[in-house]
């Protein structure tokens, strides 16, 4: 069962006290069956499995509970609490120093997609304005000093390594001798892939680990394997000082729940998750979020990070046009810009919530599809059009506009008019919410807007919205829903009613 079936199991088996006319033991019991057989359709360890339901048994004692107390609330909280357990191990993550070299070593099983991920982080790490490089100890596995050099050039990020020497050791400690005399911050070093019985790989990983000297030694864990996993992590754990694990290819497609349990095996946490490809399908893990994203209740807490790495704040111009109702074609390009930044489409969804049921794999690049495809149009629009207070005016006193935008855009006229229709939507929308006063003041909605307000300005969204969208989150109570958790900033439990 993929990551994304095992959330559904488990809201589903939660969900399902709700219609329990009377909360007894046999209800818990039928409950906890029904979230073990998903744990374990998901590739969990079976010891884990058992630990949490008896974890949750222990803590609901039907005898001792006052009356007034509310039974499915304290079931509900024991459940995610105890599904929190199964991927902390309970220890703080390793952080970097800043203004000093940081090195790291990769460690993992061949074809985890180790290289891939040391250029992630390496690029995670310098879009926070870290100075990083990266260098290839690998010299088993033909191709991988080319691989590492694609990636790292493709980023803009400093390598090193070698075609004729044959000893990663010697590499490893070259490199990082270079990139320490350059003041680099953060030297993530590749090692050969291996597998716990390969010994001779294993000693050579512990000659690279000890002429390096790592601050950090990062296990690559492949989603896809399985329980096999725990034995993996306890050999390398073992050899060397593992102190963090990134889960690679955690997608939808992924069962996933074999590596996370094997994080009791390290003992070490989960400090970031691999979710496809592209150098963007990286998320730094944080385990309620991560539990509250798989059961569909968002991470209002990570999209504000999103956002916040934005710094749309910074950009005055635009909230004191917000505030006054204006938004022009330019503003609506800017915007799709920044939803382009903020990475995958489906990643962002799914930090909302209600949204991650609905964005598949197949939705997010039809999605990302159509946004570009707008921005191709408006990219052939002049300044005139794309800064008037009221673009569609502007296209619809002279026709021949939307044809001239056609043609340099490689689009239909219809296309074109549909843009207009969309852009006049959100300008009407921004209007709606430049009028609520106190929406844009200090402690946002839930302080400033009243209630009254707030259903017009639900109304408006609904209107704005996809239908299918609006069907998939529940209609109009899902909607307030939503904006009610946004408020809150995504309680645990908000979605459990």
């Amino acid at each position: 069962m993929v990551l994304a079936d095992l959330g559904r199991k488990i809201n589903n088996a939660l969900r399902s006290l709700s219609n329990a006319t009377i909360i007894n033991e046999e209800v818990l019991q039928s409950m906890l069956s029904e979230i073990c057989r998903a744990l374990l359709e998901a590739d969990v360890n079976i010891r884990l499995v058992k630990k949490l339901r008896e974890n949750v048994r222990s803590a609901i004692d039907f005898d001792e509970m006052a009356s007034g107390l509310n039974k499915r609330k304290m079931i509900q909280s024991s459940v995610f609490r105890e599904l929190v357990k199964l991927v902390d191990p309970g220890v703080k993550a390793w952080q970097p120093t800043k203004g000093k070299p940081n090195v790291i070593m990769f460690v993992g099983l061949q074809g985890s997609g180790k290289t891939t991920t040391c250029t992630k982080l390496a690029y995670y790490y310098q879009r926070k304005n870290w100075k990083t490089c990266l260098i290839c100890a690998d010299t088993f596995r033909a191709g991988a000093f080319d691989q590492l050099k694609q990636n790292a050039t493709k980023a803009r990020i400093p390598f090193y390594g070698s075609y004729t020497e044959a000893d990663p050791v010697v590499i490893a400690a070259e490199g990082v001798d270079k990139f320490k005399d350059e003041n680099f911050e953060i030297i993530i070093v590749d090692t050969s892939g291996r597998h716990k019985q390969e010994d001779s790989l294993f000693e050579e990983m512990l000659q690279v680990y000890n002429a390096v000297n790592p601050d950090n030694v990062i296990f690559v864990m492949d989603a896809s394997i399985g329980q096999a996993c725990e034995a993996q992590a306890k050999a390398f754990k073992e050899k060397v000082d593992v102190a963090s694990v990134i889960v690679t290819k955690l997608d939808g497609h992924a069962k996933g729940g074999g590596a996370l349990s094997a994080v009791a095996a390290t003992q070490s946490p989960i400090i970031f998750i691999g979710t496809g490809e592209h150098i963007d399908d990286f998320e730094m893990f944080k385990t309620q979020p991560f539990v509250k994203k798989l059961l569909n209740m968002g991470d209002i807490e990570g999209l504000i990070d999103k956002v916040n790495e934005l710094k749309l704040d910074e950009n005055e111009e635009l909230l004191e046009k917000l505030k006054h109702g204006q938004f022009t074609l330019r503003d609506m390009y800017e915007q799709f810009q920044n939803i382009m930044k903020m990475g995958p489409f489906s990643q962002i969804m799914s930090m909302i919530p209600g949204f991650n049921d609905f964005m598949t794999k197949g939705h997010e690049k039809d999605s990302t599809d159509r946004l570009k495809r707008l921005m191709t149009i408006m990219d052939s629009m002049t300044d005139e059009e794309l800064d008037h207070k009221d673009g569609a005016k502007v296209f619809s006193k002279n026709p021949g506009r939307v044809a001239r935008v056609a043609r340099g855009s490689g689009s239909l006229p219809k296309e074109v008019n549909e843009l207009l229709v969309q852009h006049g939507k959100f300008a009407q929308m921004v209007k709606k919410m430049g009028g609520m006063k106190g929406l844009f003041k200090p402690g946002g909605m839930d302080k400033n807007v009243n209630p009254a307000q707030m259903a017009r300005l639900n109304g408006q969204m609904a209107k704005l919205m996809d239908p299918r969208v609006l069907h998939q989150m529940g209609g109009m109570n899902g909607l307030q829903n939503m904006m009610r958790q946004f408020q809150q900033g995504g309680n645990p439990l908000g979605g459990m009613k």
